[in-house]
């Protein structure tokens, strides 16, 4: 059944409220779209850092553990808090891209990861944690703000610009975990690996500056004129659909999945005997094979009506992974990391596949995209910092991963009720 209430009081900003722009705006992007190498170079840079920065901490969870002598949980909050700002950012990125452009934003962003990379090597732990928190809400107007521009300056071409910034993103964050260790060891400690990703920032900052001041040019005489023809009170009330709170929280557990596995997966490896280095591959291999899932299901996804099957059979092959980390961890860990790797992947591009398939219009698909992000990564900060405490009260790993299955459970069931062939 469709839901066609007014929407008169959603917070959430339409991320592409600028695409009926003034003159001044819309001469400034055709400059830029007359020099697609340089966009095309800003969205593949700007993509390897959306996941880089957090996948290298991961596997050097432990010295980082050490050096401050901190407990599971309160290791756990070196992921908690970047998705928690994960989720607060991406409620302030449309705000601010209507009002400074959404180029100087990424620019902006990138700037903003470097340093909180850099800030969270200082030496007092209070830095490590600030420093996380500027790492999330980095990754937050990143996050939001890429599909938008992509849709915007590729109209033609979306499908084939999402496809190479979501495998780029991917590519950075197996880098950032198989690189981690050898980083260490280079440059002669913990500090050192997470530092040398700021680098990667700051040459991604780089290469959006000449497209923030062609941008810039347009709207510095313009705002007012360019204002939208939509604003986000238009169409359906996406806090009373339940198809919608069906698609956000199966964004957010399957994103709480994935950082739990960001955050303690290779830990689970070492703790069962397994060498540092060994699990740091396993843990690289894991993200390398969510490309798989990433580009297969969605297109699957996308010829079919009803998308209940497919959901299904990528939770189930996230269950079995996970089953087999509970039952034998080290034995069989490169084939679990192969299915969870394929699921985890296949199950984030069947969320924001299913954004667009259960909306009408770009517009509502925009809101709906706002609305999972938000609520879901808040959802999946819960997770990395609960499994960490279920881990310190126990002493085991046991209940922490079984938790996961009951995630799983929960997958499956939003995925038959989000996977209708329903609109909002």
């Amino acid at each position: 059944m469709s839901e066609t209430r007014p929407d008169t009081r959603d917070p959430l900003i339409d991320a592409e409220a600028d695409l009926a722009p003034a003159p001044a705006v819309a001469a400034a992007r055709r400059t830029l779209r007359a020099h697609p190498a340089l966009v095309m170079a800003g969205i593949v840079l700007a993509s390897l850092n959306m996941r880089a920065a957090l996948a290298g901490v991961s596997p050097l969870m432990g010295e980082i553990s050490d050096h401050f002598h901190l407990a599971a949980a309160a290791s756990s909050l070196v992921t908690t808090i970047p998705l928690l700002f994960m989720g607060l950012g991406s409620i302030v990125a449309p705000k601010l891209a209507r009002r400074w452009g959404t180029e100087a934003v990424l620019c902006g962003a990138l700037l903003l990861l470097c340093g909180g990379i850099l800030l969270r090597v200082a030496p007092p732990v209070v830095a490590l944690f600030a420093g996380c928190a500027l790492v999330g809400t980095a990754i937050a107007l990143l996050n939001v703000l890429m599909p938008g521009l992509v849709k915007r300056d590729f109209p033609d071409r979306a499908a084939s610009m999402t496809a190479l910034y979501s495998t780029t993103l991917i590519l950075g964050a197996t880098g950032s975990a198989a690189l981690s260790v050898p980083l260490e060891n280079a440059l002669g400690g913990w500090r050192g690996s997470l530092a040398s990703w700021a680098l990667l920032a700051a040459v991604a900052a780089v290469a959006w500056i000449p497209q923030a001041v062609i941008a810039r040019r347009g709207t510095r005489h313009g705002q007012a004129a360019a204002a939208p023809v939509r604003s986000a009170q238009d169409g359906p009330k996406l806090t009373r659909s339940p198809i919608a709170w069906q698609v956000t929280l199966m964004m957010g557990t399957q994103s709480l999945v994935a950082y739990v596995c960001i955050a303690w997966m290779p830990t689970v490896f070492t703790d069962h005997g397994m060498s540092k280095s060994e699990a740091g591959m396993v843990y690289a291999f894991y993200t390398l094979v969510q490309m798989a899932g990433s580009f297969v299901v969605p297109m699957v996804a996308g010829r079919m009506r009803d998308q209940r099957a497919i959901g299904a059979g990528v939770v189930v092959l996230m269950a079995a992974g996970v089953t087999g980390l509970l039952t034998a961890p080290v034995e069989g860990a490169w084939v679990w990391a192969t299915l969870m790797g394929v699921a985890q992947g296949g199950l984030l591009g069947l969320a924001l596949t299913l954004m667009v398939l259960r909306t009408r219009d770009a517009h509502t698909a925009s809101r709906l995209s706002g609305m999972a992000q938000t609520w879901g990564y808040l959802l999946a900060s819960v997770g990395p910092f609960a499994i960490g405490a279920v881990h310190q009260a126990t002493d085991s790993w046991t209940l922490p991963i079984a938790l996961l299955l009951v995630a799983c459970a929960a997958l499956l069931l939003l995925a038959m009720g989000a996977g209708r062939d329903r609109k909002i």
